[in-house]
């Protein structure tokens, strides 16, 4: 069989071919015995629980007495792997993430793969390796999912779907619309460093040291906040657009103007010479473990004592405050002391970062 016959019967037929022992085949995601292999074989020994096991088509959750928050998230990153994670790890931290910005505390997932054709078997052990340790870490129950294995070339090698569920702690911080003038914002850490990171690793640039991705768990310094009853006005983590598209977001929302301080915001000397010689804004590069937050003046201690007692928000900074509405919604105080315009995030410096 030359190389268009193969090439041709493995697209209209769902058997393996060859001899495929170390890749995926399509006929893995056909919902046959070949499935039924990859279910009980790589995914119910590392996230079987009571309500995965039950294989029904969907999970059945124990109720709560509050509200519940509901969030979605597609992970498409290339490479799979880089320096600070992988494409499993995003997808369980950035879904839980976002539940813990809302003011929830995470409970259950969903996991979704969509899985190229002719991926090493490999290559998706060291992602479900990941995504079970993350899983873990973050305490949440993966409770129902789905694969699909598509002809080669429909995705780059893996794509990932995690939906969650969390209960809504009260009080939660009530969002943008609550902004008041001289409100204080708080990063959580150093920025643009996992936007930094996907650079380097996709285009294989030496930098050394090397850009480090910040992904990771927010769950610890949110829910302490909540304990000590510190409650912000907002919260959000700073994933595409980076801090910048978050101050824009606030400032639509809330209809006053965001001001910032350049020499107060964290960046790593590492991300910093990325983005000095390629141009970039680290504002306008992607985190997967930072937050921003906003709170009222007489909290800003109270609050920074309490995100500097975790690793993840250890390096948190105040970076300016509410203002006012101007004729220009975002403004940064550059190094000379100039005021001018931070730029709105237009496009992505860096496709698939997430």
């Amino acid at each position: 069989m030359n190389d268009l016959e193969r090439e041709t019967q493995s697209s209209h037929c769902p058997l393996p071919v060859g001899d495929h022992g170390d890749q995926i085949t399509l006929a893995y995601g056909e919902g046959g015995k070949l499935s039924r292999r990859l279910l009980h074989e790589r995914l119910l020994p590392r996230f079987g629980n009571e309500q995965l096991r039950l294989l029904g088509d969907a999970a059945l959750l124990p109720t709560t007495s509050g509200q519940i928050a509901f969030s979605t998230d597609a992970y498409t990153v290339s490479p799979l792997f880089f320096r600070g994670g992988d494409i499993g790890k995003l997808a369980v931290f950035g879904t839980v993430n976002d539940l813990a910005v809302s003011g929830a505390r995470p409970r259950w997932l969903s996991l979704s793969l969509v899985i190229e054709e002719g991926l090493a078997w490999s290559v998706l052990d060291r992602v479900l390796d990941s995504i079970q340790i993350a899983a873990i870490t973050a305490d949440v129950a993966i409770v129902t999912g789905d694969t699909k294995v598509v002809p080669r070339g429909a995705v780059d090698k893996l794509f990932i779907t995690t939906s969650g569920i969390g209960d809504v702690l009260i009080p939660s911080p009530p969002g943008p619309i609550a902004l008041q003038p001289e409100d204080v914002l708080i990063v959580s850490g150093p920025i643009g460093r996992h936007g930094a990171a996907i650079l380097c690793a996709r285009e294989q640039f030496d930098f050394d040291p090397a850009p480090t991705s910040d992904c990771s768990l927010l769950t610890g310094p949110l829910a302490a906040l909540h304990s000590a009853r510190v409650c912000p006005r907002a919260v959000r983590d700073a994933t595409r657009g980076g801090v910048a598209a978050i101050l824009y977001e606030w400032a639509e929302s809330s209809q006053l103007s965001c001001v910032i301080d350049e020499s107060s915001v964290p960046v790593d000397a590492a991300v910093r010479a990325v983005c000095e010689l390629l141009g970039l804004d680290p504002l306008h590069l992607a985190n997967e473990g930072t937050f921003v937050l906003a709170t009222p003046p007489e909290l800003v201690e109270r609050t920074m004592t309490i995100l500097r007692q975790h690793h993840v928000s250890l390096r948190a900074e105040v970076i300016g405050r509410l203002r006012p509405r101007r004729t220009v919604p975002v403004t940064i105080v550059r190094a000379l002391g100039r005021e001018v315009t931070l730029a709105e995030p237009s496009g992505a410096p860096l496709p698939r970062i997430c």
